[in-house]
Order: C-alpha cells, then sequence, then structure tokens
C-alpha cells in the first residue's frame, strides 16, 4: 500500500520480506520500486548536470553520475526488481532495519546489491538502501559466497 511498483513476482516476495521483518520490530519502509526509463532518465540527467555544474566536463560528469545513478535502460528499477528502503533514520546502515536485512534478506530472495567493500566491482557506490531481488536460491548462495552479483554472473569489471 505504498504506491511503489514492482515486478509482481518480487512484489509477492517482498510482502512476504516486510511482514516478517515488521513482526520482529523493523519497518522496512518502501522507498522506490519499478522507474520507468523517462523518471530514470531524468534522474540521471539531472545528476550529471550537478557535476557538470561543479566543473566536470561533460564524459566527467556523465562517469560520475553513473556511480551514483544508472544510465536509462540500465537500472535494476527498469525491471521493477529491486526496491530502495529506507526508514525514518538518517543513516540506514546504522539501523534496525538494516540488520535485519543483512540477517534474513537472502531468505526471501533480496541481497544488498551495492556492498561497501565491492565498489570497484560493481562500480557504483555503497548504497545500504537498495536491494534486489534474485530468488532465494541465489540469494542465498551469494550471501554464502559474499560474492557479488559481477562476480556471481562472471561479468566482474
Amino acid at each position: 500500500n505504498s504506491g511503489q511498483r514492482l515486478d509482481r513476482r518480487v512484489a509477492a516476495a517482498y510482502e512476504k520480506m516486510y511482514n516478517a521483518a515488521l513482526k520482529d520490530g523493523a519497518t522496512l519502509t518502501p522507498c522506490s520500486g519499478y522507474r520507468s526509463y523517462e523518471r530514470q532518465e531524468k534522474n540521471y540527467n539531472r545528476k550529471v548536470d550537478f557535476y557538470k555544474g561543479q566543473g566536470y566536463s561533460e564524459q566527467e560528469a556523465k562517469k560520475e553520475a553513473a556511480t551514483r545513478i544508472m544510465q536509462p535502460g540500465s537500472s535494476e528499477h527498469n525491471l521493477g526488481y529491486a526496491m530502495d528502503i529506507v526508514c525514518a533514520d538518517s543513516w540506514f546502515k546504522d539501523t534496525k532495519e538494516f540488520k535485519w536485512l543483512m540477517e534474513n534478506a537472502q531468505d526471501y530472495g533480496f541481497i544488498l546489491r551495492y556492498p561497501e567493500d565491492k565498489q570497484k566491482i560493481t562500480g557504483v557506490i555503497y548504497e545500504p538502501w537498495h536491494w534486489r531481488y534474485v530468488g532465494v536460491e541465489t540469494a542465498k548462495q551469494l550471501k554464502e559466497s559474499g560474492l557479488v552479483l559481477e562476480e556471481y554472473l562472471g561479468v566482474a569489471k
């Protein structure tokens, strides 16, 4: 009932995870799920413009923006497979919600997509709020192995 959308298979898994977290006293407030190509394009272009305003060249601004906002058509949000999860606290990584996710998300098919120690591999800044659905089996394998999706799929940079 948040107004956020996901692929219907992912939405069912998210709802189960959300309800389980609630039972444990953690509220996994959905912030941003599915995004249209047009919305992703606006978000990305706004970030590029921000960096150009900081004195970056067009190419440098695009490169820097892509570490924070995926280019349109390449975002997991465009697929409806990712949810940005936030709570009232300013530092999500220091919340009980984040701790709950780190301990339990794989049981519902979700992974922390952009961990702090894998930024060079993912090419994306640490995003403790960005959780991606990959299915329960794959999520458990990734959690156990410590790999990120790029490593698991053999496409790491």
